[in-house]
């Protein structure tokens, strides 16, 4: 184990930072996000008179590198490999194919690290961030069995299957959030400036307001006296909600939640289950021990509540039970998926019948994300017809009672 000194953005960037015991730099990062906390900088301890360790760089910044620019370099040194290149000369080719000064140091210390005789999987390891787990023990696989090329391009697949899963929720997820945000601005126009102006007029009015009126007059009047007290808590409480869900109770209850919701819930699982089967098929496929496959592949799940549950699957495991048993027992696993873990268990076949179930559970995933941008929009669309349809009928009736008033006079 070795010592990492550590901020993070509670404590800040000039406090004197605290110490965290990790096998890694990137371990101790993984403990410190799962703490809850931000970490702004973790740099390992120097030992006074420790000698340096050949190939290690001194830096406080991390190279700026995308999962499609991981992708895209594993991808060339899977190629590059498959051509004959040794892995030096084929490191150093990809270095110089336009990277920027960061991934170039980064690939250095890498190709200095395997010069020095370190595997290419501990020098990955050794760098840190933006090097995933994933990838590291995919190359760590790859090389014990020979066959690291073969296992780089399935690391590279996985990659990419991964960055157009991000990229499918991210379409899915931004065209609601943007008509949400009209909603809430229309919403706030209407009543905060059309609607004083139309009552403003009938203030002077003997009769009593209707009750939808009265409602959306009372509403106007609070936000408008009270705004300046409305939009900070309304910020407080937003920040508040946040830190709630970093803590790993707040985080818990929210994501169990969010997979009992209608549509939602059912994309969440949709996702977790498209990245289960194809993480776990391709690892165990490239040679990976089942126990260290779920530990990686819990990771990719992005739902606490459902990582949980490998954390059972990997405890039965190690006691010499079955994978499928936990899985369905926590009900968030479709029963399909329970069965073919169930019958690849027991024919020995578990790697190839997740990678052919993977590809069902993708394309189940891209319907939901459809189901998603279908549904919500919509419904949105119709709260914002409600919401003003409301107001506009608390204003006809006051109308109406205010016209009714004078003909009666």
């Amino acid at each position: 184990m070795a010592s990492f000194v550590y901020r993070t953005a509670a404590m800040g960037a000039r406090a004197a930072g605290a110490t965290i015991e990790a096998p890694d730099r990137a371990a101790a990062v993984r403990e410190l996000v799962r703490r809850g906390e931000t970490p702004l900088s973790v740099d390992p301890v120097t030992q006074p008179g420790a000698a340096e360790v050949p190939g290690a760089v001194s830096r406080s910044w991390l190279p700026v590198m995308s999962r499609v620019e991981m992708a895209s370099m594993i991808r060339e040194l899977s190629v590059a490999l498959t051509a004959g290149l040794p892995l030096v000369q084929a490191l150093r080719t990809i270095a110089r194919q336009g990277r920027s000064a960061g991934q170039k140091e980064m690939l250095r210390s890498v190709i200095e690290q395997v010069e020095a005789g370190k595997s290419l999987a501990d020098a990955m390891a050794a760098w840190g961030a933006p090097f995933q787990d994933l990838t590291i023990n995919l190359t760590r696989a790859g090389e014990a069995s020979g066959k690291l090329a073969e296992v780089l391009s399935h690391a590279a697949e996985l990659l990419d299957k991964d960055v157009k899963l991000r990229r499918s929720l991210l379409g899915a997820t931004l065209y609601p959030m943007i008509i949400l945000a009209l909603v809430v601005i229309a919403i706030i126009v209407v009543v905060t400036v059309i609607v004083p102006g139309i009552l403003k007029q009938l203030s002077g009015a003997a009769t009593t307001l209707p009750w939808p009126t009265q409602i959306v007059k009372g509403f106007s009047d609070f936000f408008a006296g009270y705004w300046y007290v409305i939009i900070p808590g309304v910020l407080v409480a937003v920040l508040a909600a946040h830190r709630y869900y970093r803590t790993p109770e707040g985080r818990m209850a929210v994501d169990e939640k969010l997979l009992k919701l209608p549509i939602i819930g059912r994309l969440l699982r949709d996702v977790a289950v498209a990245r289960f089967t194809r993480t776990l098929g391709t690892l165990t496929s490239s040679g990976v021990p089942i126990v260290q496959a779920l530990r990686i592949t819990r990771g990719t799940l992005g739902n606490v509540a459902m990582e949980r549950v490998i954390d059972q699957v990997v405890e039965q495991v190690s006691a010499g039970k079955t994978i499928a048993d936990p899985m369905e027992q926590s009900g968030y696993f479709p029963p399909m998926l329970v069965q073919i873990v169930n019958l690849g268990e027991r024919s020995g076949r578990l790697d190839e019948m997740l990678m052919n179930a993977s590809r069902a559970f993708e394309e189940k995933t891209e319907q939901s994300i459809k189901l998603f941008t279908t549904a919500l929009p919509p419904i949105l669309v119709v709260m914002l017809a409600c919401v003003v349809g409301f107001v506009v009928l608390a204003i006809l009736m006051a109308l109406l009672q205010v016209q009714d008033a004078a003909m009666a006079g």
